[in-house]
């Protein structure tokens, strides 16, 4: 899919959506009780696996609601800007919204933990504290202060490292650049020497094309690829220690919220998580071919970072994760459940997941 094809195709999908939802729905339907709802989203219409998943997401609700509850969805910039999904959903100018919640971390920096830690928690794992290890309800006490309802959604996987203009070799590289890296990430760029930019992504590719940063992240190589930072550097670096597990999200008014039958908050909460699992394979299977594409097509060039710079970034991580997750008492609550969970995570994984990993890349014949 080509950068600009879903950038400039939102208006004309949001108005297929729209005359889509008419279509099937008639107009003595709104007089009968139907719902309508709107979900603003910080991401292109037609993004790949972002704005498509959004677009299921409220299709989905639609569907299986009979047609009671009608969900339009607004790409970034229709609605709102991209970054003002959280203001709308939280005053009722939305319904709802799917984003990032480090998006959020000027409202508080505890919404960093619900989307990715440096060196923190995998997606599964992420997914696994929030269900079983208190982080849903930490996040529940900590959106009710802003009006929302959130829920978890897909998780990207481990991401890549970022777009280079030039070699990363040594930390003292990091010194001066200008970084295109949202969340507690980006707080350890900082700690680098690193002027760290938080953008929307419809914007990264003009200001890395620009010369207005020098390097950015955004996924990893499905979206990557669309988007085409390739065209510009061919410096490609991983792994992302930043996010090792993104997890995007979605919310809803939390007046709307409560106000909605047990059956009708099941629908919902069971159309994103249905989501959540569908868009995480996605992302799983799209990189694969993608990755091979950047490599072999578009003669992109991929660096691993070196161990000695990872353990240093590593140690940097964790102090600055620690001053986040201290900036008051209902951040320590979150940081403190966080990180108990990271150590449990830790030692299982080293058996499970990773002893199998490590298994697997031993040198024998198999096909």
């Amino acid at each position: 899919m080509k950068r600009r094809t879903f950038i400039k195709g939102a208006a004309t999908a949001g108005v297929a959506t729209a005359a889509a939802a008419a279509s099937n729905f008639p107009t003595p339907a709104i007089s009968q009780g139907m719902k309508q709802w709107k979900l603003a989203m910080s991401w292109p219409l037609n993004a790949p696996g972002l704005g498509t998943s959004g677009q299921r997401v409220a299709k989905r609700i639609t569907q299986l609601s009979g047609g009671k509850i009608s969900v339009k969805v607004y790409g970034g910039g229709e609605l709102v800007p991209p970054f003002g999904v959280f203001d709308a959903a939280s005053s009722g100018d939305a319904d709802m919204y799917m984003s990032a919640e480090y998006y959020w971390q000027g409202k508080h920096k505890g919404f960093n933990f619900f989307t990715a830690v440096p060196y923190g928690l995998t997606g599964l794992e992420t997914h696994a504290w929030m269900k079983y290890g208190g982080g849903q309800e930490l996040w529940d006490d900590l959106s009710a202060d802003f009006g929302l309802k959130g829920f978890l959604g897909a998780s990207t996987g481990t991401q890549m490292g970022g777009w280079y203009r030039k070699p990363i070799q040594k930390l003292d590289d990091f010194k001066g650049l200008k970084f295109r890296m949202p969340g507690i990430g980006g707080e350890v760029l900082r700690a680098l020497g690193v002027t760290v930019v938080n953008l929307p992504v419809a914007e990264i590719y003009p200001a890395l094309a620009s010369g207005a940063i020098d390097a950015a992240e955004w996924v990893g190589p499905w979206h990557d690829l669309a988007f085409g930072f390739h065209k510009i550097t061919k410096h490609y670096y991983y792994p992302g220690f930043h996010e090792p597990g993104t997890c995007g999200s979605f919310a809803m008014n939390k007046k709307l919220w409560d106000s909605l039958s047990k059956d009708d908050q099941l629908l919902v909460t069971m159309a994103i998580e249905a989501e959540a699992m569908i868009q995480g394979a996605e992302f799983n299977a799209r990189n694969l071919g993608s990755l091979n594409v950047l490599l072999t097509k578009h003669g992109v060039k991929m660096h691993r970072y070196p161990d000695e710079m990872l353990i240093k970034i590593g140690e940097i991580a964790g102090k600055v994760v620690a001053d986040v997750g201290n900036t008051d008492a209902k951040s320590k609550k979150i940081y403190d459940s966080f990180i108990n969970y990271r150590k449990q995570a830790i030692s299982w994984a080293k058996i499970g997941e990773q002893g199998f990993m490590n298994a697997r890349l031993l040198p024998f014949k198999y096909a």
